[in-house]
């Protein structure tokens, strides 16, 4: 047994150390989009040519915008954004793991995306996941890319409603009857999931009155397309991830390593019934962070200005600024790592 031990801390700390030198290693970053089916994907990797600060939108990334990509570490990573959400908020991190390597795919969720709301909540959850594995194969299709990448060991990284894309892709289960038994126990502790969206006092009491109402059978059933096993998935890393909607039973037969990043002032997803509840009943999952003092949005960057004020509009949709863009980066270093030693060592 000692001399197993030995091998993986040999190994382990050969990762490190690789990882330490990732930046000098794979010191530019390239971004392009191509297209799939279900929309456009993001592509975040390691390349050899000259990066500039590119301006998209309010956003000012240092990119080399269509750049040929160069060897990385072989390995792909791939985004589930949250409610509402694009690839442009999670680029800090993906520019972390490119940096280290990586390539990084964001698909743009259809029905639930910065320009398009309208399947947000349980529609788009439930082709989540689907949409996930046609990135992949979007992605192992690319001859720009395929060459560069192994695809038997996958990373998935979600954020918010990316934690239900991650966790189902995992092997958890949900459904409507889940969500309906969760809020209609914790409406008022759990407002920012139970509630979200909601405009008026009015509106409020009929969704609140609505998690009360009679559960056909039916509705214990998880929904079609929630249930995606695609066994290129490896790891799976999330920050402040929908949790509550996930059987334990579910949770507990999960078999692959799942890293969780918790915000620990969390007003949109209580930390208790997500975050908290997942690490409770998955036995493969851990804790890779818990940021104190952080909310639900300290976990994005970049933040621009405009971003910042629509956001604030929102219950819980205020930046704590005591977390600092060193404390994110902390975060994003240490699921990097988790990453690293996932799908480098295995």
């Amino acid at each position: 047994m000692l001399g197993i031990r030995s091998d993986r801390f040999t190994v382990r700390c050969w990762v490190l150390a690789s990882f330490l030198f990732a930046s000098s290693a794979f010191g530019q970053v390239g971004m392009t989009q191509i297209r799939a089916g279900d929309g456009p994907i993001t592509l975040v990797y390691p390349t050899a040519a000259e990066s500039s600060l590119r301006q998209l939108g309010p956003f000012a990334l240092q990119v080399a915008m269509n750049a040929a990509p160069s060897g990385g570490n072989g390995r792909l990573v791939v985004f589930s954004h949250g409610t509402g959400g694009d690839a442009l908020t999670l680029h800090t991190l993906a520019r972390t793991l490119a940096l280290a390597g990586f390539v990084v795919a964001q698909p743009e969720h259809r029905g639930d995306n910065w320009q398009d709301q309208g399947d947000a909540g349980p529609t788009s959850w439930q082709r989540r996941p689907g949409e996930m594995s046609r990135a992949i194969d979007a992605v192992a299709s690319d001859p720009r890319f395929n060459r560069f990448l192994r695809f038997d060991r996958v990373g998935i990284y979600g954020v918010s409603a990316g934690g239900v894309t991650g966790l189902a892709l995992a092997g958890g289960d949900w459904s409507i009857a889940t969500l309906k038994r969760h809020c209609a126990v914790h409406v008022r502790d759990d407002a920012g999931f139970c509630l979200y969206g909601v405009r008026s006092a009015a509106e409020g009491t009929a969704r609140a009155n609505s998690y009360t109402t009679p559960i056909e059978a039916s509705a214990d059933e998880p929904l079609a397309g929630a249930r995606v096993k695609d066994p290129r998935v490896a790891a799976v890393a999330l920050s402040v991830p929908v949790g509550a909607i996930f059987t334990p039973e579910s949770l507990a037969a999960i078999r692959i390593p799942v890293g969780i990043v918790e915000a620990q002032s969390d007003l949109v997803l209580n930390p208790v019934y997500h975050s908290g509840y997942v690490l409770e009943h998955c036995n493969s999952c851990q804790r890779i962070d818990s940021v104190s003092g952080s909310g639900h949005f300290d976990t994005l960057s970049p933040w621009p200005a405009a971003i910042a004020v629509a956001a604030a509009q929102a219950p819980g949709g205020q930046r704590n600024p005591a977390i600092d863009d060193v404390r994110r980066q902390q975060s994003y270093d240490l699921i990097t790592r988790f990453f690293a030693d996932e799908l480098l060592t295995k």
